[in-house]
């Protein structure tokens, strides 16, 4: 993706600038990895993957269809119990066989492919990975004081993808619509700390608090921000992620929750 810089006519002292782009919405026909795919729909999109000797893994819902000749297994996870009690999923639903198969997220956004060549990764926000090629290796990391400023959490998993032996695809879902920005070695840019979706390992994240000290706020307000170091590219989202608040489930029967992976976990809790 290209990067745009503008600068100002009216202050030439001001530094050229990198300028998010969005994301294509619609592809056609997209060979990468040992799979093809195509993404279609404006307002909740939906990934389309032609498999054959690759597998692809995912979320179990969002699968939306799929052909008789695709079987669905369960992936299992590193880290799990740490994920459970954290309220992030701990199995992965695994697409094998030769046939077509659609994912779709229940939410208003945009799905948005990063081709990570042999020895790339990336860094991936809590809750926006929606479907890979089995060549992804999945780790996580837990990162304090980013999230529970907004989200009354103690900190934020930042999921990460490395395409160690092979070509691979991730895929996400943003909500909203989805931007990209290429940063220079040491330029920043700060994003509302819901906005960012992805990262490359390069780019660094730290939290950023400013003071407001006018108008309604004038008795001690605060506006916080992600800054972001560059080099690399970083991927906003336009509408803002805030994790759902529990409604009386326990972290653990909102991590298993429903259908097949669901009642595994449950005979999984009930043996112990």
């Amino acid at each position: 993706m290209p990067t745009v810089r503008i600068s100002s006519s009216r202050q030439s002292t001001l530094p050229l600038v990198a300028i998010p782009q969005l994301h294509p919405t619609t592809i056609r026909n997209e060979t990468f990895g040992g799979v093809t795919y195509h993404l279609e729909g404006e307002l909740v999109p939906v990934l389309h993957v032609e498999i054959a000797s690759t597998h692809v893994y995912f979320e179990h819902h969002v699968l939306l269809w799929k052909h008789p000749t695709v079987s669905i297994g369960v992936k299992s996870l590193s880290g799990s119990f740490k994920r459970l009690v954290s309220g992030m999923p701990i199995f992965m639903t695994e697409a094998t066989g030769a046939g077509h198969i659609a994912f779709s997220r229940d939410g208003a956004g945009q799905i948005i492919p990063l081709h990570l060549s042999r020895g790339q990764s990336i860094d991936v926000r809590e809750h926006q990975f929606l479907a890979a090629t089995d060549a992804a290796e999945f780790t996580f990391q837990r990162v304090s004081g980013i999230g529970n400023i907004l989200f009354g959490q103690s900190g934020l998993f930042i999921d990460s993808f490395n395409a160690r032996s092979a070509d691979a695809i991730v895929w996400l879902h943003g909500y909203g619509n989805v931007f990209e920005v290429t940063l220079q070695p040491r330029e920043q840019i700060d994003v509302e700390p819901g906005g960012w979706i992805y990262k490359d390992p390069s780019v660094r994240m730290e939290l950023e608090t400013q003071s407001v000290a006018t108008g309604l706020f004038a008795s001690g307000g605060q506006i916080f921000f992600n800054r972001f170091t560059g080099p690399g590219r970083i991927g906003i989202q336009s509408m803002y992620y805030h994790p759902p608040v529990g409604t009386g489930e326990s972290n653990t029967q909102a991590a298993v929750g429903g259908g097949i992976l669901g009642a595994v976990m449950r005979g999984v809790m009930d043996n112990r």
